[in-house]
């Protein structure tokens, strides 16, 4: 078998020649070498036409083995009939794929020479290869340049070109580094092509499980001097069994001392249930920094990997486990770990869900891996909602969501449920419809800003609370210090900053800016702010306070819905000291208030917020026909609410935005 080289390009150092004589001089030359550009040759009656092999010198360091095997899968095959004219048959044949190829050789000469001539490195001027392989390797090694903007660059232009081959795609998987990969997942549109899958992983031993490995992995990690959460979590997973879940089937399960009707909890999968105990045990464990290496060490990166791979068909599973890994980049120690165990693949993937809190929990753990252009560091509950990947967009402003009493990073900001009929379903598109409107339209609106939304536990009830030793650490002043050294991490206050908050959020704001005031470290933050918008926060507390004390046997209430009591002396003076502090430092404020009742379970029906609670006595008050809960989600985007929402964080930020 013969196979023929096909070379068309041959750059050379000229150090003394100008642009003009480099391009005629390899014009000229390529041209005379076009003619020999290709060969065949007939065994068994197939022609046979490859490309050789490219050779690059000794200045490129990468790895190049990789491309034997993926550029000898593009071969053509050419079948000729056998007949007693074969070999004239054959010649013609040859002679036409000579001529086609040598018609496409000279097309691709005149658009590639110009190309590589002005994006070769000085160490790649020796490279000998086929220029549609060239400029792939050109931009691979630009990705190991010692100078930053070159290396950004050149992942950049890696991403925008969407020409490769397939077996370039797969090539340059095999040898692109750890800080490329995660550049390239924060590129939007990236071809996943450029991601090796996740190694395959090894069987597991006779008779156990990933639920059997999860288990084992929890009793190998310590307790000691760890947080009453993380020891509830941990001994809640392991002493519950698939076996005696099934045994307790129908029957009431002791959760922290208050019953719980447990068959409602179980999924038809129970195994599936003790996973999702076991991952809400080791979200709390991946919190504690000490613990992160040995989660690691103990081989929690594949077990993590199995898992995910097992539950595809379970969104909270695969998005606590991302949230673990989320927890893991925190700790740039495990970093290539977290790569050589196949993450940044399954990552990538999930950027590209069509879910909002899929692809935000994929985009902040990817921000935590991307240390070449991401300085912040986003702990458990702090999203990123825009921007979610690399941009040329320079970040100007930040606005930060903080939602309220059962609220959600997500679910709280979603629009507004629409209750239609099949006519008007079938006849309205759904296509504009989001889960999550800050991540759509205001970063549609504005793209220059970062948009970050908070979570943290808040429950009516201890009932729902998800740890029991958790009601100690409910008050407000707790929330307010736990939440500032988030953002502290995550950056916020270094840029001016517009507060959005709905419900008890409002109150967390206003205390986190009151303590912040207090610490020389945060004063950038009370510098910075220059706006905040309260969706139906009670300023003066709120009649469902106390409705829940009163039936006790109802609601057991939490710390954060006692300290809403109607005019309770720590709301008075938590806005009194506030209100000082706006008018001295002359934060705009807008606050929207409901006038529609909330249906609180199929009895009650109250006035969550009155317009007289929600107003702060400061900046303008609308009140909105609407009820507590959709007070914050707009309808649509061209609705009254969002409107005036938007407009109200352009002019706060309109000094900055316009620059």
């Amino acid at each position: 078998m013969y196979a023929a080289a096909l070379r068309l390009i041959r750059c050379r150092r000229l150090s003394t020649a100008g642009p003009s004589r480099v391009r005629k001089a390899l014009q000229w030359k390529h041209l005379r070498k076009v003619a020999k550009v290709t060969g065949a040759v007939v065994l068994g009656g197939c022609i046979f036409i490859t490309n050789e092999v490219v050779a690059l010198d000794k200045a490129v360091t990468i790895d190049t083995s990789a491309i034997y095997k993926e550029k000898y899968k593009s071969y053509i095959y050419l079948r000729a009939t056998p007949t007693d004219e074969k070999d004239s048959i054959t010649a013609g044949l040859t002679n036409k794929v000579r001529r086609e190829l040598h018609k496409a050789a000279r097309r691709f000469l005149e658009i590639s020479s110009r190309l590589l001539l002005r994006s070769l490195d000085e160490r790649l001027s020796h490279v000998d290869a086929d220029p549609h392989e060239v400029a792939l390797w050109v931009l691979l090694k630009r990705t190991q340049s010692a100078n930053t903007d070159i290396r950004l660059q050149a992942v950049q232009e890696l991403a925008d070109n969407h020409h490769w081959h397939d077996y370039q795609y797969q090539t340059a998987a095999q040898v692109i580094d750890q800080q490329t990969a995660v550049g390239l997942a924060r590129t939007p549109q990236v071809d996943l092509r450029f991601f090796l899958p996740p190694p395959v992983l090894p069987d597991l031993e006779d008779g156990w499980s990933a639920e059997d490995g999860l288990r084992q992995l929890l009793a190998s990690l310590p307790l000691s001097e760890v947080d009453k959460c993380v020891q509830y979590f941990t001994s809640l997973a392991l002493r519950e069994s698939t076996h005696s879940m099934a045994a307790q089937r129908g029957g009431l399960w002791c959760f922290g001392g208050n019953g719980l009707p447990y068959a409602q909890s179980l999924t038809s999968v129970p195994s599936e249930k003790v996973e999702s105990f076991c991952l809400q045990a080791l979200v709390q464990h991946s919190k504690v920094q000490s613990h992160c290496d040995h989660i690691v060490a103990s081989g929690g990166l594949q077990l993590l990997q199995r898992v995910y791979q097992l539950r595809r068909d379970s969104l909270k599973i695969q998005r606590n486990i991302v949230r673990i890994i989320g927890n893991l980049a925190l700790n740039e120690s495990v970093h290539q770990a977290i790569a050589q165990s196949g993450w940044v693949s399954v990552l990538a993937e999930m950027m590209h869900s069509p879910h909002a809190m899929q692809a935000s929990h994929a985009a902040r753990a990817l921000a935590n891996l991307d240390r070449e252009t991401v300085k912040e560091k986003y702990q458990d509950g702090v999203y990123i909602l825009h921007p979610q990947t690399r941009g040329d967009q320079p970040i100007k402003a930040d606005v930060l969501f903080i939602h309220g009493i059962l609220g959600a990073a997500f679910k709280t900001w979603r629009q507004k449920d629409r209750n239609m009929s099949e006519e008007e379903k079938e006849a309205e598109s759904w296509d504009d419809y989001t889960e999550c409107w800050p991540k759509s339209w205001l970063a549609a609106d504005c793209p220059n800003l970062r948009v970050l939304s908070v979570e943290y536990d808040s429950h009516l009830s201890d009932w729902g609370a998800k740890c029991p030793a958790e009601n100690q650490r409910k008050s407000l002043a707790y929330r307010s210090q736990e939440l500032l050294k988030k953002l502290k991490l995550a950056g916020v206050g270094e840029r001016p900053v517009v507060w959005v908050a709905h419900s008890m959020g409002g109150l967390l704001v206003k205390k986190m800016l009151l303590d912040a005031s207090e610490d020389p470290e945060m004063h950038g933050l009370i510098k910075n702010t220059k706006g905040i918008m309260f969706y139906s926060v009670p300023h003066r507390g709120t009649f469902m306070a106390e409705y829940s004390v009163n039936v006790r046997y109802l609601l057991f209430p939490s710390i954060e819905v006692r300290e809403l009591c109607k005019d309770s002396p720590a709301l008075r003076n938590l806005n009194d000291n506030f209100l000082n502090m706006a008018k001295e430092k002359e934060f705009k404020v807008l606050s929207f208030a409901e006038t529609l009742p909330t249906n609180i379970g199929p009895m009650i029906k109250i006035l969550v917020v009155p317009s007289q609670s929600a107003d702060l006595g400061i900046g303008e008050l609308i009140e909105v026909d609407v009820d507590h809960l959709n007070i914050c989600k707009p309808e649509k985007k061209d609705s009254f609410l969002y409107r005036r929402s938007l407009q109200f964080i352009q002019e706060s930020l309109q000094s900055y935005l316009s620059h």
